[in-house]
């Protein structure tokens, strides 16, 4: 890899911007494009382009008689848990063996201990000024799990305006349709309430919160890899392009 390719790959870690090299086999020739440089792409390329960018995965793909080799470096996926409840416990463990950053939030210390939730990081402040300090990206999501309105909704308002791709959040059809009601009042504009994923969690018939958090954490790579609800991921790389 050249120089300026090298610092080019540091910047966009840095930035925290998924972006994909691209290698012509044959000739040696070094390319460094994002979601938005692809749409200028052959087709086949740029298809590969944006799977790369979905699936985390290299590939190489033939374009125009060449062979070209397409190689994402994306950044490190993060997950805010708000609320340090039981489930938070069992899905910190979980989303880290999938590869996230975890950080959990809750104002109570009682709850946020460094025995409940070892090795993960731990933030004790409101969650809507923890969650602007996060700052929610392309590559993060957000769970509110506290099932109290006080904690969780200011989290929502803040995750909601940001480009976060998947957002979650505790609590039953009823409780979901309240909160809603009250987000709506707050100002937050229905379309960002659909992509609410509430209940929480693919619907596995969990009880247990092992099995809540599993049903997250399912839910969690269906929507990272684009076959969940929205196709978040996807719908970002397509909107970068317009």
């Amino acid at each position: 890899m050249k120089a300026k390719l090298l610092r080019d790959v540091l910047d966009a870690r840095e930035a925290r911007r998924g972006v994909v090299r691209l290698l012509w086999v044959g000739s040696g020739e070094e390319r460094l494009v994002d979601a938005t440089a692809a749409a200028d792409l052959p087709n086949a390329l740029r298809e590969a382009v944006d799977a790369s960018l979905l699936s985390d995965k290299a590939c190489l793909v033939d374009s125009d008689g060449a062979s070209v080799f397409v190689h994402p470096v994306s950044p490190s996926l993060r997950l805010a848990i708000v609320g340090a409840v039981h489930i938070a416990q069992r899905l910190s463990l979980l989303a880290q063996d999938l590869g996230y950053q975890v950080t959990v939030i809750d104002p109570r210390r009682g709850f946020l201990t460094e025995a409940r939730f070892p090795g993960v990081e731990r933030c004790f402040d409101w969650p809507d000024v923890a969650l602007e300090r996060f700052a929610p990206d392309a590559r993060s999501a957000v769970v509110t799990l506290s099932h109290d309105a006080k904690i969780d909704e200011p989290a929502l308002e803040v995750a909601l305006r940001s480009d976060c791709f998947y957002v979650g959040a505790l609590g039953s059809k009823r409780t979901q349709a309240r909160r809603k009601e009250r987000l709506v009042e707050a100002g937050v504009a229905s379309e960002a309430l659909a992509r609410v994923h509430g209940p929480v969690g693919l619907d596995l018939g969990a009880k247990s919160p092992a099995e809540i958090a599993l049903s997250i954490a399912a839910e969690l790579t269906a929507t990272l890899r684009g076959k969940g609800r929205g196709d978040s991921v996807g719908l970002a790389a397509e909107r970068a392009r317009r």
